[in-house]
């Protein structure tokens, strides 16, 4: 056992996996200390808020301090935040019909194109265009003015003894607050999702639930696989050819469709993770089985197992103490394929609507099948889908790495 375990852990890439799947997990146990709160509560009205630090626009009026700075390139950058693409390319378009050649007018650089708009536009200038596209230029260029001119803002409240409004504070365009004195503020550093849930909480959430759906069901699937491939390699004879008739059944029938029309039976409300996971791992042992009677069949007539039975050894103390510890290591890996396999299941089930019933947690399919009706790869919410792709190839990785490294561990034919 010392000896299987210390060429596991000097071997390069199982040890890489281990520490990528390690520091998954620490993760997704850390972050909901740092932020507690049910993974599926709003945190927003609205959906797709972008990542970001939010502070309290009412609490940052009312720091009890301001301070003045004084930036040069304060209105360009107040500009640049505020003019869209659009704007911008409408800038440019009317610049090149006024005669500025194309390359000289670049909608990335906002104080060149402020620049050029301010020494060129003029209203009264008539070029060819339509006159509700003349109208929406001098729109574009009172806006444009209006941010160049800021004017001082003035916010007021409403004294509820004589149910009038007064003056509270005048705000300048050079007045800062610091963000330490703002009593409320929320860092969303994945933004909110389509029901304005923190992305980055139920991430968490999502990948712990998929990786215990994962562990779950391919622990079931290697069990099942392990018993089933054990007593048909060593039995042989009719048990043989029964459970080989079932294991080519299941093969036949792909295991999606076996995973949809199951799923689809069980009905939304029923099917909790631990459903999921079961359904999963009874659909998911057919190649283990195989691949287990294989190597079995060509251990049954070794010396060691032949002396044992000559002893009188019952069958499972022959398949538990003879064969099962020269396919352990194989046995361990194919745990590893299944519980990868089984994260992969989960996520098309789910993407399909016939995942965990959407009440209880989230999941990694659950996330993306959210992101997929509600359009977010339409509306430029990126990190409602991509981090969620990203932690399950994460995921598959590691596992796939310990699985790897574990074969060059332990397959004569890939030592060095």
């Amino acid at each position: 056992m010392k000896n299987a375990l210390r060429k596991t852990f000097c071997t390069p890439k199982f040890l890489t996996g281990l520490i990528l799947y390690v520091l998954l997990l620490l993760t997704m146990l850390l972050y909901p200390l740092l932020s507690p709160g049910s993974p599926l509560e709003s945190v927003g009205l609205g959906t797709f808020f972008k990542p970001g630090t939010y502070v309290s626009l009412y609490d940052s009026i009312d720091t009890g301090r301001v301070y003045t700075l004084k930036q040069d390139d304060a209105a360009a950058k107040r500009i640049s935040k505020k003019l869209s693409l659009d704007e911008r390319a409408d800038m440019k378009q009317w610049l090149m019909l006024f005669g500025i050649p194309k390359e000289a007018v670049d909608t990335g650089n906002t104080e060149d194109l402020l620049r050029l708009w301010w020494n060129n536009y003029d209203e009264t200038v008539r070029l060819e265009m339509t006159s509700a596209k003349r109208k929406h230029y001098v729109r574009l260029n009172e806006k444009v003015q209006s941010l160049l001119g800021a004017e001082d803002l003035i916010v007021i409240r409403t004294n509820p003894d004589i149910g009038e409004t007064e003056e509270k504070m005048t705000v300048k365009d050079t007045d800062y607050v610091n963000i330490d004195d703002i009593a409320n503020v929320r860092v969303l550093p994945l933004g909110t999702d389509n029901f304005g849930r923190d992305v980055l909480k139920e991430l968490a959430a999502a990948a712990a639930t998929s990786m215990g759906i994962g562990l779950a069901a391919g622990a079931i699937a290697t069990l099942i696989g392990l018993l089933l491939g054990l007593l048909a390699g060593y039995v042989g004879g009719f048990v043989d050819d029964i459970i080989m008739f079932f294991t080519n059944l299941f093969t036949i029938i792909p295991g999606i469709i076996l995973l949809i029309l199951i799923s689809y039976s069980i009905g939304q409300e029923q099917r909790g993770a631990a459903t999921v996971a079961i359904v999963i791992g009874l659909t998911s042992w057919v190649w283990t089985a195989r691949s287990v009677r294989a190597q079995v069949i060509s251990l049954r007539n070794r010396d060691h197992v032949n002396l044992s039975k000559l002893s009188g050894h019952s069958l499972i103390y022959i398949l538990m103490n003879d064969i099962l510890p020269y396919i352990a290591s194989f046995v361990a890996m194919a745990l590893i394929l299944q519980i990868s396999s089984a994260i992969l299941a989960e996520a098309q089930l789910s993407m399909l609507g016939l995942g965990p019933k959407t009440t209880e947690v989230p999941t990694l399919g659950l996330m993306m099948n959210w992101a997929m009706l509600y359009s977010a790869h339409l509306n430029g919410a990126w990190w409602a889908y991509y981090p969620v792709i990203l932690t399950i190839a994460l995921i598959y990785f590691a596992l796939n790495l310990m699985n790897t490294g574990l074969d060059q561990a332990f397959n004569p034919q890939l030592r060095s």
